[in-house]
């Protein structure tokens, strides 16, 4: 059984502006990619916390069965709040640790959703930094948000 794996990246031109989300999946055999597959999109007016967690959302949402699959994010924000701090959010009814409503919280609430039908890994790694699958996901965001860019 192939192991699966979703590079994700988000990118924004100014915060808020233009943005693009981009994703690698990759089914490995080993050593061996068996299976590629590039996905990207953006929006006009967004951020780059938002593009983020999209990526990681249509990673998820676009597998057609329920999969093992390692995600893996430059993006702190998306793997702390859905490693950590979501459990917290969802017992306070969506309010972070001041009370206040959570940022983007429609977008935790899907991700969460799509998460629950996968057994899901999470890692991190630093972008910009050479690791070649999170430039390509760079790539890909950039490309998402090219339609939006004056």
């Amino acid at each position: 059984m192939p192991e699966l794996f979703a590079y994700t990246d988000g990118a924004c031109s100014g915060n808020p502006g233009p943005g693009g989300w981009g994703v690698l999946l990759r089914a490995m055999q080993g050593d061996a990619i068996v299976k590629e597959r590039e996905l990207c999109g953006g929006e006009a007016q967004t951020t780059n916390n938002r593009m983020e967690l999209l990526a990681a959302i249509n990673a998820l949402e676009c597998l057609e069965r329920a999969s093992n699959i390692t995600v893996v994010t430059d993006s702190a924000y998306v793997k702390n709040g859905i490693t950590g701090w979501i459990f917290g959010w969802k017992k306070k009814g969506w309010k972070n640790a001041a009370n206040k409503p959570v940022a983007n919280a429609e977008l935790w609430q899907r991700l969460d959703a799509a998460q629950a039908r996968h057994k899901v890994k999470w890692e991190w790694v630093k972008g910009h930094a050479g690791h070649p699958e999170n430039e390509r996901a760079d790539e890909l965001a950039r490309k998402g948000m090219k339609p939006f860019k004056g």
